[in-house]
């Protein structure tokens, strides 16, 4: 990897550090050649302290190793995307990222699709969406409405209406989501699960 230390006067290159699961960016800092080599040398990640001037592995202090998974080059070649297995908060403040957000899994619309549905689950009095006349009805209306969309989808996927076959597969699902939520199970549990039998 031909990184280019020479570009920037003080040798350094900026280096973001991204959750090898969850694909969040969890903080910013920078290398120079040598704390490049130790970190592929040990497999922690060691930066090079602008305040200190000097090496230092994150979490020599803390025990908030960030564990070397894969490094990135971008196309200038004098930035750095570092995929790490973070060992605990990587925050000096105690936050799971520097932009103190929490380093949770994220499906994007499916996420913000789950907590509405959790969210409706738990405010129950008052409420009367159709997500909340589900959760009253409870498991056999629930898994009886899955049930059904599934056996839509198969009846569309027999067809040639692209529409249709789109409209029933959202249902089931939106309707999956809502019974994964009665069970208390999230979503990421069962990529999880994928996860691991793709590993076997």
């Amino acid at each position: 990897m031909k990184i280019n230390f020479n570009k920037n006067p003080n040798g350094l290159v900026p280096a973001i550090i991204q959750d090898n699961k969850t694909r969040n960016v969890l903080m910013l800092a920078y290398m120079n050649k040598a704390a490049y080599l130790k970190t592929n040398q040990t497999k922690k990640v060691t930066f090079f302290s602008r305040s200190r001037q000097c090496l230092w592995t994150k979490g020599e202090e803390s025990g908030n190793f960030l564990h070397l998974i894969d490094i990135k080059l971008d196309c200038d070649k004098d930035t750095l995307l570092i995929q790490v297995n973070p060992e605990g908060p990587v925050c000096h403040k105690g936050s799971d990222t520097c932009w103190q957000e929490k380093n949770e899994q994220n499906y994007g619309f499916i996420s913000e699709l789950e907590q509405i549905i959790e969210h409706r689950k738990n405010q129950l009095d008052g409420n009367e969406s159709y997500v909340a006349y589900l959760f009253e009805k409870g498991i056999n209306k629930i898994a009886q409405k899955v049930g059904e969309e599934a056996v839509e989808v198969i009846i569309e996927a027999k067809d040639n209406d692209y529409n249709l076959f789109l409209n029933e597969s959202a249902d089931l699902i939106f309707h999956f989501l809502i019974l994964l939520q009665l069970k208390n199970i999230k979503f990421d549990n069962v990529v999880g699960l994928l996860e691991k039998r793709n590993a076997n």
